[in-house]
């Protein structure tokens, strides 16, 4: 970025290669939220509430690694192909690899030390070194990719809808290979197939990433001074920034509630509803109003803000599962149904949230004078790591408080399916209230605001 060469018109190769970008990224992370607990739990024979310790640990380590990874990438001079998108291709062979060997079953018969070591070790690989070394910069690209709200909107749009294939292929087909039925009709986790479809995700992976370096063109430039500035001052600007700690709270509990629904559900309908065809059908159904609602993501965001719509997803989810804990439903199928429902208004915010970076970013830059994409980006990414490890830790202590057996061919106790239920439906109830609650009275950036920053930037540049 560095030279003056005539660079195309933002367009669809952009949108498409952003996408696969997050394809990439959803390959294994999706993998991992959804059955990594239950590799750890049911094929290592790991207590639950450990699982849980070590989910916390690793995102107290990322507190450091996110942040040294957004400052390397501002600091680190553009190359011709830019200054973030190289990364993917430095990173993506390591992060494959890493996430391949969180699955492997060689230790399955070693000492409980020595499993715990080894979950440990390549969990921390995968999640604070590898991961964060593409994700940051990835994410950080939608700032430089363009300059114009809509156009990041339809950037965070196609990402929310990459999201979705990993979905389809991860939480639809591979509940099929990963568990197995007895003879008596219990459910149990299928060993030998977790390390198989990790190299299968690994590969995918990386074939998205490289085929999002090459798609994908960075616009703007990144003044000297984003470069120069000190991490004290730094941190300075990011502690009094309101609207980046709103989005942390926000991202915080929304992936908190998200993770812990999609985990938990494993066992919910391995356990309570005796029926893992429910998970399939979730999964699935719970796909298509994201893909109905992708064409307006847009057009609704433009017309109403996304501040506006995230307040009404957190309204609607937040209700549709304090719905759940209060019926205390059997009915598997009602059970499925209200999820879908409840979260319809989520799938758009979703569609929209990674737009929410952009604007942050852009707000501490008419507030200081500054851009900092990448340690903003990394302080965002720790926030959801930090709802992520949440959720895992809260999903492996209170597994492990209600007295879940792990790798019971015997089926549970009627008092730890009960205490499933409830972890699935309220504990996820009370965080989308916390993110609307956060969404209302922190975060300031709305429609208006965000408007007056973009021209605000747009005004100091000479572009009107």
């Amino acid at each position: 970025m560095g030279n003056e060469k005539k660079l195309r018109p933002f367009g669809w190769k952009d949108k498409v290669g952003y996408m696969l970008g997050n394809i990439g990224n959803d390959f294994t992370f999706i993998f991992a939220s959804l059955f990594l607990t239950v590799f750890y739990t049911d094929v290592l024979g790991i207590n639950a509430g450990l699982v849980g310790t070590m989910f916390l640990v690793s995102r107290i380590i990322d507190a450091f690694t996110d942040t040294a990874m957004g400052r390397i990438a501002d600091k680190t001079k553009a190359t011709k192909n830019g200054k973030f998108k190289p990364w993917l291709l430095r990173a993506c062979g390591p992060v494959a690899l890493a996430s391949f060997l969180m699955y492997q079953t060689f230790l399955m018969d070693a000492s409980m030390t020595v499993r715990v070591i080894y979950m440990f070790v390549t969990y921390l690989f995968w999640g604070s070194i590898c991961y964060t070394a593409i994700n940051i910069p990835y994410g950080s690209m939608a700032s430089v990719m363009s300059a114009e709200a809509d156009d990041r909107a339809s950037l965070s749009t196609f990402r929310g809808v990459g999201s979705l294939i990993p979905q389809v292929v991860v939480g639809v087909v591979m509940p099929g290979f990963l568990y197995k039925t007895l003879e008596d009709g219990t459910k149990i986790a299928n060993a030998e197939m977790f390390p198989k479809i990790a190299l299968v995700m690994s590969i995918l992976a990386a074939a998205c990433y490289i085929a999002c370096y090459f798609m994908c063109t960075e616009r703007v430039k990144v003044t000297e001074s984003a470069q120069s500035i000190s991490f004290k001052d730094t941190l300075k600007a990011l502690v009094s920034n309101k609207a980046l700690i709103g989005l942390a709270i926000v991202y915080i509990c929304f992936l908190g509630a998200q993770m812990l629904n999609q985990t938990i559900n494993n066992y919910i309908f391995k356990d309570y509803f005796a029926n893992t065809m429910g998970l399939t059908v979730m999964n699935a159904a719970g796909i298509a109003p994201a893909l109905i609602l992708a064409p307006l993501a847009v057009p609704l965001a433009r017309k109403f803000g996304k501040k506006e719509l995230g307040i009404f997803a957190a309204v609607s989810g937040a209700v549709a599962f304090f719905l759940l804990f209060i019926l205390r439903t059997s009915n598997m199928w009602l059970y499925v149904v209200i999820n879908i429902v409840g979260l319809l208004g989520f799938g758009l915010f979703n569609l929209i949230i990674w737009a929410f970076v952009s604007d942050v970013i852009d707000d501490q830059e008419v507030r200081t004078h500054v851009r900092e994409d990448g340690t903003i980006y990394a302080v965002c990414s720790f926030a959801r790591k930090l709802g992520q490890a949440i959720a895992s830790a809260l999903g492996g202590w209170s597994l492990a408080w209600i007295g879940y057996v792990e790798g019971s061919v015997v089926g549970q106790s009627p008092d730890v399916l009960n205490g499933i239920y409830n972890i699935a439906t309220l504990v996820p109830a009370i965080l989308y209230l916390i993110v609307g609650l956060s969404l209302v009275f922190i975060y300031p950036l709305s429609k208006k605001k965000v408007a007056e920053n973009t021209a605000e930037l747009k005004a100091r540049k000479g572009e009107i």
